[in-house]
């Protein structure tokens, strides 16, 4: 009966605040849906917190009658097992936490039950997907995930990037989907099933066999395979259908922290755990997925070093963590794969909503370059954001530390003990990846928190003072004053008169939340999750390698230790560079010239898909307007026929004369010829 309310509480809750929106009023529809999020929670970790102390077992809860055609058959029923009782406390709390943060940040919004109707929307098909028990209640939720998303990123659709970048994730996502599609498609063909128990069951079976496709005969999992892992790389936002990610950070700033870095964009590694045994039947398909992860995970730190926009940072860092997770899974360690996303749903949503707690004291200002100082003003959002960073830089010795410590080297030490050469070129992608994270990580503290202010070149804060100093004006008669006090630091310390402060109540303590998890989630379940050799914890809902635990144990020394090392050296890095020698970074941007240049534009990713897709599809859509549309449809179609009724008016109209004799003499040799005819007959 729990799982029932945790699915359908988020969808009935949506449904009240968005049909009900402003007569329902935004005290109301806040109320319902944060509320309805945090029953969902609390039901979510009783039942976690029984697969972890070993009570549980792996259930299905039928919900009705779905589909019946032919041999296609199966039920609408919710899967609970150890793998989804890890995404339930991930979506719910993360999203309830969301939900809160919200009031704070979204209070000035003025169409705030429709925000709140979708995030609960969203919620309710990021649950339909983790608890899916076959592949098409899997794709309802992922494609439901896919709609909330696009809705959540163009909440603001009257600001055209926003609006464009909706359109954006919802196009790349297309294309991933499409993979997914024919995958699903296949695997019914091969297995002649869609329910995941019993295609798990068969799919050992059929390793080693071959399937026709596109005119020639391939190995059949790895087909399947890459087909189901392409609608992972569009959802998961890995290289080459990345580029939706960065650009979503136009929606507000709770939509980064539940739908870009808890819930959605882990959809695919969720998909690829969940099906692990087929996977595991192509070693193909697992290098395949390792090399992705791997390359991921390194470009997506380079673009991370570069950026300015405090939320682009953490999404570029999101993409990366991803690479972890599917290298991670790519090499057979399913369960650091799932510990990894479990620890980064809480120290991840932790920095962006922290990032959003900034631009909130900053007056919506996102560029670091006009931070500064900030530890002072608002120093919860200081000690919560270098608890995230901690976290997701794995700071951490002798076996104790922050979250990302415990996750990010469980997954590195997996990877070199594979034994293979993708495990190798895996491993050593993340130690450079982990070089650069912990660079960029500690760059944005040290930009945002430290150093002098350098708040006087932002026009936000500008904006702001302007207007205080008019409503200051306002009450004092002094126009001139306000006037003369706009467009330069009139202090001369860098503020321009500007007090940031700290978030309310209601953001805050998402903050302290999330905070405890990016601490101490590593730590703490460690032990189920990857430590326990025989995977006890998992019952089965992952394939688990014991002899991969045992040989993660066996790793030299020197392995274990760089990752404290490369972390070591970028803290070192970012302090000399944004604290010591401030125009060190500037000197080597200089110096490295177009290389800075191609990874700060982002390898050129935008550029190269707008001239190999966009020009073109430009072109062609063009070419059909003019040529087949206007020229051929139009012409011979409306426009042609509109032409010959008025071309043969113009000759009719001729006969119209008005005359009675005219009229007479027409009637005469109508007659004569009708007499004609009959004779004639």
């Amino acid at each position: 009966m729990s799982i029932l309310l945790i699915v359908f509480l988020p969808l009935l809750a949506a449904i009240i605040a968005g049909l009900g929106n402003k007569q329902l009023g935004n005290v109301a529809a806040k109320s319902i849906t944060t509320g309805a999020l945090f029953i969902a929670c609390g039901l979510s970790w009783p039942i976690f917190i029984s697969f972890l102390n070993g009570t549980a077992e792996a259930t299905v809860v039928p919900v009705l009658k779905w589909v019946a055609s032919g041999s296609l058959t199966f039920d609408w029923a919710l899967r609970v097992d150890t793998l989804t009782a890890v995404m339930l406390v991930v979506v719910t709390s993360v999203s309830a936490l969301v939900h809160l943060y919200s009031w704070g940040y979204m209070s000035e919004e003025p169409d705030q039950p429709r925000f709140f109707a979708y995030l609960s929307l969203f919620t309710f098909a990021m649950l339909m997907l983790v608890t899916a028990d076959n592949l098409v209640q899997m794709f309802f939720g992922w494609e439901g995930v896919g709609l909330a998303s696009y809705l959540l990123i163009g909440f603001w659709f009257r600001k055209p990037s926003a609006s464009a970048a909706a359109i954006k994730a919802f196009v790349v996502n297309r294309v991933g989907d499409l993979g997914f599609m024919l995958g699903i498609f296949g695997t019914f063909l091969v297995f002649g099933t869609v329910s995941i128990p019993e295609i798990l069951a068969a799919a050992p079976g059929m390793a080693g066999s071959t399937i026709g496709f596109i005119g020639y005969r391939f190995d059949t999992m790895t087909v399947l395979c890459l087909l189901l892992f392409d609608g992972a790389m569009g959802k998961s936002a890995q290289l080459g259908l990345h580029t939706w990610l960065p650009d979503a950070m136009e929606g507000p700033t709770p939509v980064s922290a539940l739908i870009h870095a808890a819930t959605m964009v882990t959809a695919g590694v969720f998909m690829v755990c969940r099906l692990s045994p087929m996977f595991e039947t192509s070693p193909t398909a697992m290098a395949f997925i390792t090399f992705i992860g791997a390359a991921t995970c390194f470009f997506a730190a380079t673009i991370g070093c570069t950026q300015w926009d405090i939320k682009r940072v953490i999404a570029y860092s999101t993409c990366s963590q991803l690479g972890y997770m599917f290298f991670a899974a790519g090499v057979g360690a399913f369960g650091s794969a799932m510990f990894h996303l479990f620890t980064h749903a809480f120290f991840k949503a932790l920095l962006f909503l922290c990032a959003g707690s900034v631009i909130h004291a900053m007056h919506h200002e996102q560029d670091m370059r006009f931070y500064g100082n900030l530890r002072r003003h608002i120093p919860i959002t200081f000690w919560a954001m270098t608890a995230g960073t901690l976290a997701i830089t794995g700071v951490g010795v002798f076996g104790v530390g922050f979250a990302g410590f415990h996750s990010k080297d469980s997954i590195l030490e997996a990877a070199y003990a594979s034994g293979t050469a993708m495990g190798s070129f895996a491993f050593w992608m993340g130690i450079f990846a982990a070089l650069m994270t912990s660079f960029y990580s500690w760059r944005l503290v040290f930009l945002t928190f430290f150093g002098k202010p350098r708040w006087a070149g932002s026009e936000h804060i500008q904006h702001a003072v302007h207007h205080h100093h008019e409503d200051l004006s306002d009450e004092d008669g002094d126009a001139d004053h306000a006037h003369d006090s706009h467009g330069h630091d009139a202090h001369g310390d860098g503020t321009a008169g500007y007090h940031p402060h700290e978030s309310p109540w209601v953001m805050l303590l998402p903050l302290v939340l999330l905070s405890f998890g990016a601490v101490f989630a590593g730590y703490v379940f460690q032990h189920a999750f990857v430590s326990e050799g025989t995977g006890e914890f998992w019952k089965g809902a992952v394939v688990f390698h014991e002899h991969l635990i045992h040989a993660m144990h066996g790793i030299p020394e020197l392995m274990k230790w760089m990752p404290f090392i490369v972390m070591s050296l970028g803290l070192l890095t970012a302090w000399y560079g944004y604290i010591k020698n401030t125009s060190f970074p500037a000197a080597v941007a200089e110096q490295l010239g177009p290389v800075y240049t191609f990874v700060y534009r982002k390898w050129m990713f935008d550029e190269l898909y707008h001239y190999m897709f966009v020009v073109p599809a430009f072109w062609i859509g063009k070419v059909f307007w003019k040529v087949l549309d206007i020229g051929v449809i139009d012409r011979f179609g409306p426009d042609g026929a509109a032409w010959a009724v008025a071309k043969g008016s113009t000759y009719a109209q001729r006969v119209q004369s008005g005359y009675l004799y005219s009229y007479a003499l027409i009637m005469l040799l109508g007659l004569v010829g009708a007499i004609s005819w009959v004779i004639a007959g």
